[in-house]
């Protein structure tokens, strides 16, 4: 039962936007209450009157590094990506108008209490003096932005959906908005990401007696850039901002810190839904009664040439939430909780939390979807929260699967509370380590007890970061800023490989002495036997264990960047369970030529496959182009640092493309002191001297100084202005 779509081609037009003096005027006297101060790291400090005033500076900050990606975030969250790529983002735009209703957005901004408003205002009101402040900069879609787009992305996180298993041919089969020539991607919209790490060791662990957090998010390169907020009205906070949001998201203030890492706890629900059609209504079933199905109309537009096309269908809802797609017959609805005021006030009060007990209380809102909580506080307190958002279900039921819409047996039972979800206050162990693994770990023996929760709260495994972050935080209590970073942050021990390698020494030492493997292989089994399994650019090890467990040469082709690196482990695990012994030395003996083929020896350090290159714009990875070797691997084989890197079209290298971002190292004392690094630089301008800076820094671990007191900033201060000079 497909829907009706219907056609409407317009010419592409140019428009322009043109702003009215009250605006301007408006604009301009904000902007003299806001003073930009660019550190000699290129470091926005952002200093405002009010907290709106704040947002103002950071949002015009924030388009002066990348307006393009500020542009491209609100595309991607009000669905109208196709207007800039076409039709291949058709689904995803379909996707984001189902779940991410902007006339909700909008109905919110009315309801924001006053002290909100202004900031929604001033988030708007930022981009838009920057548009009227650079004509020479073209929007490619959006000519103006408005206070309600905020509503849209209200907590920072990068994962934008949880939707329940739900699939992009679940929603074609319900709206086919092309024919079939329309390709997408066909794993379920919600999976695993590449993660992120946040670690928390006590005032017991630590030489100065001071809790200290380790904010390590993993995203693709750039998404975040690294600013300060301060206000007269109590804001002072430090830390990553993803583009086109007005708050600091994962940061710190003077008082405590804060990092968020993606949750794979079930907070969304997918209902099989009865649906009889009466006319032109559809009804759905529910305890015994035909309910009238919702219904709105939206129009998606795309760009083909110089021809845009406008595509206009109804979208259904029944009382469990959209209804997303259909599947085996049956129409799925989804239950979330993706886009909440209340989930933007958290992210925005957080922010301005004195302590542990503040922060709590805002925890209270429980409107966050889609993180776990790492935190840490100058009174010594260390916490965490396995998610935030967590409604209560019949544990009898299967959620992770479609569960029965017809009956009120399936609806959601109300929110846990804050005290009943996953959590850790002030651990005897006194560290916490939150790696997107399973949270009945976080802390050694004061972890969460599996037994004291609902299955659905948490059904992830283990991952071999989470199991190598264990046995750094467990060491002695000495741990200083400089010593969390080197010794945890940026741990390069593969744990994947304790796992991994055995199976394939024991097939080799099986092989029988006559066995030409057994001559060929007697060399590259030596290295790896010996191999101290942390990766590093000198390494030929390195490069022979995680090319082998990639796939390189092997008859199952090299997944890189199509599935993500965990599921190639994981495949690669599975495989070797069942493998014969000689099908396990032949893979590594294809590795071998592989190597060979490419590089003319299989003897090469890892270094020189492993690249970092920063590239501008819509440039493309070049061999022939200066980069650094890097000594980082992908997270799925237990690297903290995480760096994934794949080979492009005409590259024989491997570039980086995801994994360590922004990252910080905060000790709460007297005075809050810290350390940060980013993926390269601060500036997207590869003529600036701020483009590179921190790209051997962000390679080697070298963290700079934060500059987190006005009085310091002053002291590295390389420009001064108030936004438009």
């Amino acid at each position: 039962m497909k829907q009706l779509i219907i056609g409407i081609f317009i010419p592409a037009l140019s428009f322009s936007q043109t702003f009215s003096p009250q605006e301007i005027n408006r604009y301009k006297a904000q902007a003299q209450r806001v003073t930009i101060i660019r550190d000699d790291w290129g470091i926005p400090h952002i200093y405002g009157k009010t907290d709106a005033d704040a947002v103002f500076g950071l949002l015009y900050a924030q388009c002066e590094e990348n307006f393009k990606k500020v542009e491209e975030n609100n595309l991607e969250m009000l669905g109208r990506m196709s207007e800039v790529s076409g039709k291949t983002k058709l689904y995803d735009d379909l996707q984001m108008r189902l779940i991410y209703d902007s006339s909700a957005a909008m109905e919110d901004y009315k309801k924001s209490p006053a002290w909100l408003k202004k900031l929604l205002d001033a988030s708007a009101d930022g981009v838009n003096y920057f548009l009227y402040k650079h004509p020479d900069i073209k929007p490619a879609v959006l000519k103006r932005f408005e206070p309600w787009f905020a509503l849209m992305r209200t907590n920072g996180s990068i994962s934008a959906t949880q939707t329940g298993g739900l699939t992009k041919q679940d929603i074609r089969n319900l709206y086919e908005l092309d024919d079939s020539s329309t390709t997408f991607n066909e794993r379920p919209i919600y999976y695993e990401q590449l993660g992120s790490n946040g670690f928390a060791v006590a005032p017991s662990k630590t030489v100065s007696k001071n809790a200290i957090i380790y904010i390590n998010p993993h995203v693709t390169f750039y998404y975040r850039t690294e600013m300060q907020m301060v206000s007269d009205e109590g804001l002072n906070a430090y830390g990553g901002v993803t583009w086109g949001t007005f708050f600091i998201f994962q940061g710190f203030n003077e008082h405590c810190g804060w990092m968020h890492c993606t949750s794979y706890n079930d907070v969304a629900d997918l209902y099989r839904e009865k649906v009889q059609k009466r006319g032109d209504a559809f009804f759905y079933l529910y305890d015994g009664k035909w309910l009238p199905v919702k219904r709105r109309q939206v129009s998606i537009t795309y760009k083909q040439g110089e021809i845009t096309q406008r595509k206009t269908l109804i979208l259904f809802a029944t009382g469990h939430g959209p209804v997303v797609g259909s599947r085996n017959g049956d129409w799925l609805s989804l239950k979330e909780n993706n886009r909440s005021l209340d989930a933007l006030k958290q992210s925005w009060l957080r922010t301005k939390a004195h302590g542990f007990e503040d922060f709590k209380k805002i925890m209270e809102l429980r409107s966050n979807s889609s993180d776990n909580t790492t935190f840490a506080d100058d009174k010594g307190n260390i916490a965490f929260w396995y998610g935030n958002f967590i409604p209560k279900r019949d544990e009898k039921i299967d959620w992770s699967q479609p569960v029965d819409g017809t009956t009120s047996a399936t609806d959601w039972k109300g929110l846990h509370s804050l005290d009943e979800m996953i959590h850790v206050y002030n651990p005897a162990t006194g560290w916490i380590q939150n790696c997107n693994s399973t949270p009945y770990t976080v802390s050694g023996t004061s972890s969460p007890k599996k037994g004291n929760y609902p299955l659905y709260m948490a059904a992830v495994a283990e991952n071999y970061r989470a199991i190598n972050a264990q046995r750094l935080l467990s060491a002695p209590n000495d741990f200083t800023i400089d010593k969390l970073i080197s010794d945890v942050g940026y741990s390069h021990y593969l744990a994947a490989f304790e796992i991994l390698l055995p199976p394939l020494f024991a097939a080799y030492d099986e092989l029988s002495p006559g066995d030409s493997l057994k001559y060929i292989l007697q060399q590259p089994i030596a290295m790896l036997r010996s191999w101290d399994r942390n990766s590093s650019a000198s390494s030929m090890a390195t490069s022979l264990a995680i090319e082998w467990a990639s796939g390189s040469g092997g008859s199952a082709s090299p997944t890189e960047g199509i599935t993500s690196m965990s599921e190639t482990v994981k495949k690669l695990e599975k495989r070797l369970q069942s493998a014969t012994s000689k099908e396990m030395v032949a893979s590594l003996f294809e590795t071998v030529q592989y190597l060979e083929g490419k590089y003319g020896s299989w003897k090469i350090p890892w270094g020189d496959i492993n690249r970092y290159q920063r590239i501008a714009g819509d440039k493309t990875f070049d061999d022939s182009k200066p980069s650094l070797p890097s000594g980082l691997a992908s997270s799925a084989f237990g690297c903290i640092p995480s760096f994934v890197a794949r080979r492009y079209p005409g590259t024989s290298k491997r570039y980086g493309y995801e994994g360590n971002s922004f990252i910080a190292c905060v000790e709460f004392g007297k005075k809050v002191r810290a350390k940060s690094i980013v993926t390269g630089g601060q500036s997207f301008d590869p003529s600036s001297k701020h483009f590179a800076d921190q790209s051997q820094m962000f390679l080697d671990g070298q963290f700079k100084d934060v500059f987190f007191y006005k009085e310091d900033v002053m002291k590295h201060a390389e420009r001064q202005y108030h936004p438009g000079e």
